[in-house]
């Protein structure tokens, strides 16, 4: 069943061009933000993207890691990323 509201941690990896991103959990969901801000914001829709994906394909969501659990190195913090999906259903399915 889809949830509406989900929570997946992300590794951002800081860089001297900027800041990637990845979700462990997520396999493929991969992005880059030149800022926190932006790599936040892209991190959001890209989850929502990839989710919406998987639901579109009957692919099973997994459920995310404890942040405490991913192992990290010196330049790379983990990040909560949420994303509320009901407005992001609607956008891409009116688009």
């Amino acid at each position: 069943m889809e949830k509406n509201r989900y929570i997946y941690p992300a590794i951002f990896d800081y860089a001297e061009d900027g800041i990637s991103v990845e979700f462990p959990d997520l396999p493929g969901c991969l992005t880059f933000g030149g800022t926190n801000e932006e790599a936040l914001a892209m991190a959001k829709e890209a989850m929502a993207l990839h989710l919406y994906g998987m639901a579109e394909n009957n692919v099973s969501i997994p459920a995310p890691s404890k942040a405490t659990d991913i192992k990290t190195e010196s330049n790379q913090v983990v990040v909560l990323v949420e994303v509320w999906m009901p407005p992001f259903r609607n956008a891409t399915y009116n688009s």
